[in-house]
């Protein structure tokens, strides 16, 4: 794990929709290498962060640097060197698991022979070789998430947003998408993560944020959390922190219903 640079850095963000608030003055870092879980309640801003770190809405007010870039003055830096998996899948389910893959390859400009070998490693790395050439469609809840995540490492990414990337899976599939995480974090992939479910936050983290009216109440290791609040899990802190629970229910935040 390199913990020696910076992978992101967040001071003073704020965003509002009209009079509704959503971040009142963020400021974070996040070291290369390490899997930062941003946790809060529905609506908490949680979406919003990602959404301003990966460049797709701006902020009001404050500063970030992602992967070394200035997220408003140098967006296309930003854009080339993450990968972002959002909370509903961004796969064609017309398309088959190949032709995803192939399609976020396109994109991604790679040669002919690098793409195609880089969907082969993709397909076998996620267990997708016997349905590859089956149209999404016809993918089971996991395995949708599976290729969703496998496109957005198609261009080798070194920082990745996942926005409640098990938000509707069976426990087992959830399982499988962290060994997953487990194995990015050893190839030195920072990932910036936001779930409603604690325990995953807790199997995952090494540095845990609490954001609770927009603004950041709490933040430490799992351990160090616990020991703030006195508790045993996670579910504990929350409740002691911020006075309520989080409920796993995907984050329906003000921007995603403008």
């Amino acid at each position: 794990m390199n913990t020696q640079t910076t992978a992101i850095e967040v001071l003073g963000i704020t965003k509002s929709y009209g009079d509704h608030v959503v971040l009142r003055g963020l400021d974070l870092t996040v070291p290369a290498g390490t899997v930062y879980a941003l946790l809060g309640p529905n609506g908490a801003g949680k979406t919003t962060m990602i959404r301003i770190l990966s460049t797709l809405i701006g902020a009001d007010g404050g500063a970030a640097r992602v992967a070394g870039f200035d997220v408003r003055t140098q967006p296309d830096g930003v854009r080339r060197s993450i990968g972002v998996t959002g909370q509903f899948s961004a796969i064609d389910e017309l398309l088959t698991g190949r032709e995803n893959l192939r399609l976020m390859a396109d994109l991604a400009h790679l040669p002919a022979r690098e793409a195609a070998a880089r969907v082969d490693e993709l397909l076998a790395r996620f267990d997708l070789v016997d349905a590859a050439d089956r149209r999404a469609a016809t993918y089971s809840g996991g395995m949708k998430r599976r290729l969703d995540l496998a496109m957005t490492l198609v261009s080798r990414p070194r920082l990745i947003f996942l926005d409640e990337p098990t938000a509707g899976l069976d426990p087992r599939s959830r399982r499988d998408l962290w060994q997953i995480v487990r194995e990015l974090l050893d190839e030195g992939v920072t990932i910036f993560l936001t779930t409603q479910y604690l325990e995953e936050a807790d199997q995952l983290a090494h540095t845990v944020g609490l954001l609770d009216g927009g603004r950041l109440v709490a933040e430490g290791t799992p351990a160090e959390l616990k020991a703030q609040a006195g508790g045993e899990t996670l579910d504990d802190v929350f409740l002691a922190l911020t006075g309520h629970g989080v409920t796993p229910e995907s984050d329906d935040e003000l921007e995603e219903i403008r």
